[in-house]
């Protein structure tokens, strides 16, 4: 998570820290191939256990995501560069959504294709992956 994090505190806009964030989530797949399937296992591990109260701490490498992607929502937000957009809590959760959709690919799917869907998630950030240009 410390690499995550420092991408995220980058410079540029709030869609240049999203794209740095799923940028270097890229290089440590690329780097640790298994890395994503091991995070599943964990957090599968930790919701079969019955006792609430036995389960492992909430610090898994997804809440970690969350609180990286709430720091740059708020931080871009105090700069005014969400303008009209939507309540910062769903810009969050639904960039949440994406990273964590993106791990189960990194999980499930080649690593080629895994990285086209990484990259086509850049462009849908950046808000282009419709458009003309």
């Amino acid at each position: 998570m410390p690499r995550v994090r420092r991408a995220a505190e980058g410079s540029g806009d709030v869609t240049d820290r999203i794209a740095a964030v799923l940028d270097e989530c890229g290089k440590l797949m690329r780097e640790y191939p298994d890395l994503a399937a091991f995070e599943f296992a964990i957090r599968a591990e930790n919701l079969t256990v019955a006792d609430p109260k036995a389960r492992q701490p909430n610090n898994t490498g997804f809440e970690a995501f969350h609180e990286i992607i709430e720091s740059v929502v708020e931080d871009a937000q105090r700069r005014g560069e969400l303008g009209d957009r939507p309540d910062p809590r769903a810009v969050v959760e639904a960039i949440y959504a994406l990273v964590y959709g993106l791990t189960e690919l990194a999980a499930t799917l080649p690593a080629n294709e895994y990285h086209a869907a990484l990259s086509s998630a850049k462009v849908l950030v950046k808000g282009t992956l419709f458009g003309s240009s």
